[in-house]
């Protein structure tokens, strides 16, 4: 359904089942829905990756043509709306978040028809042609296996005697991470970097660091004192495998992206749950120094300084959508992010405001520790900076941030957890 408010013909979910074998979903019956957007959103009749084609009907098209199958030759429902629901609500031009589910059912849709071909009424025979359908790795929505991880995160969360298995948990997950952001995979050294490169890896660093920063938005939300250290884990592994060695001054900086979103998503977090200990943890978690004998700063600090390397080759400018922004950094970031944080905290319209207020404390954050070295005042600015020019100024965040402050002096939470050197 490629319309607006096309989200609106979901009324209910249910689960799709194992869908282990061909045979047995045929015999199974279903009726899935997939939308162009969620109940509440218009969406693009143009601009697809397909001439003529809107942004959905393009990247189904692909999907049908092979896209989602995995290389395997199966191609079912399931795998077509979890590609779609991924490249429409990643796509620069998008500003839309497909939605899909079932009706009534629990089997699944095969589209193509040659696999059926070798099916047998014969049992004994079908034992022997039974195709077995791997897990799909798409993101958002959640796969199988992520979904079931995220529910464990959660259950590890409500209670402290699951504090070692959390742990463990986050350890494997940092290890796989690492392994996927080795310099084989992202090269620093390439004979060009187009427009179409700069994209490329971004979505390919998202990709990366995907689970792992689901699991940060969980626990900066919900955890507590006895979580912050695995929490700060999270951001310490994250910096170590950033090297200065010789490349591209766009790929150098962009080693910590993966960070930057992690940092973002965690402060979104963490802020949507008036969280200012897991707030402090995301900007403040001190890392080692990138050379030898150099001291260890706030995560922050190297984070935004390697993000401002990357934002001055103007990369960010150019991206499809971009073009006009006053911040294109801060608005891809926005757009990027959502699908992640609407799906793991259902913030809805209030995604925004969480968003702008984590990027004043990003920017506040950064002034006040850079001010002890460069004795100047300067924070990066995000899209709050521009959007409310025009506005009545009281109602910009960093005006009702600094107003909150005012009021509160030394009771203002942020400072009671430690920001700004706990002085009002």
């Amino acid at each position: 359904m490629d319309a607006c408010y096309g989200g609106l013909a979901l009324t209910r979910l249910l689960p799709p089942g194992s869908m282990r074998f061909l045979k047995d979903m045929l015999q199974r019956y279903s009726r899935q829905v997939l939308t162009a957007g969620k109940g509440d959103e218009t969406v693009a009749d143009s601009g697809g990756p397909r001439k003529n084609h809107s942004i959905f009907t393009g990247h189904f098209l692909d999907a049908l043509d092979g896209a989602a199958s995995s290389g395997d030759e199966v191609l079912t429902a399931n795998r077509v709306m979890a590609y779609v629901y991924d490249r429409v609500s990643k796509d620069y031009k998008s500003s839309q978040t497909p939605h899909f589910g079932f009706i009534d059912g629990d089997g699944d849709f095969i589209f193509n028809i040659s696999l059926l071909d070798e099916l047998s009424t014969d049992s004994e025979i079908d034992k022997d042609v039974l195709v077995e359908i791997p897990i799909t790795y798409q993101s958002p929505p959640l796969p199988e296996v992520s979904y079931n991880k995220i529910e464990i995160v959660k259950e590890y969360l409500s209670d402290s005697k699951h504090r070692i298995k959390l742990d463990d948990l986050v350890n494997l997950d940092i290890r796989k991470t690492l392994s996927l952001l080795n310099n084989e995979n992202f090269p620093l050294n390439t004979d060009v970097v187009s427009t179409e490169d700069f994209a490329d890896r971004l979505k390919k660093y998202e990709k990366c660091i995907s689970d792992l920063l689901k699991i940060s938005v969980l626990i900066s939300k919900w955890g507590v004192d006895e979580h912050i250290n695995i929490l700060k884990k999270i951001f310490a592994r994250l910096s170590d495998r950033i090297t200065t060695t010789s490349g591209k001054v766009v790929w150098i900086g962009l080693q910590s992206y993966p960070t930057l979103l992690v940092m973002y998503a965690s402060g979104i977090a963490a802020l949507s749950a008036n969280n200012y200990k897991n707030l402090v943890v995301a900007l403040t978690t001190k890392v080692e120094g990138r050379y030898s004998g150099a001291e260890s700063r706030e995560v922050i600090i190297p984070t935004v300084e390697d993000i401002l390397e990357v934002q001055r080759t103007n990369f960010f400018k150019v991206l499809p959508g971009h073009e006009r922004n006053y911040v294109p950094r801060s608005e891809y970031l926005f757009k990027v992010l959502q699908p992640y944080i609407d799906d793991l905290l259902f913030l809805g319209r209030s995604y925004e405001s969480f968003f702008d207020y984590f990027e004043v404390f990003l920017a506040l954050v950064y002034a006040d520790l850079k001010f002890e070295e460069i004795r100047d005042i300067w924070g990066p600015i995000g899209r709050f900076g521009w959007k409310y020019r025009s506005r009545i100024r009281e109602n910009d965040p960093f005006t009702q941030i600094v107003r909150e402050a005012s009021l509160q002096k030394n009771d203002w939470p942020p400072l009671k957890e430690g920001l700004f050197q706990g002085s009002i």
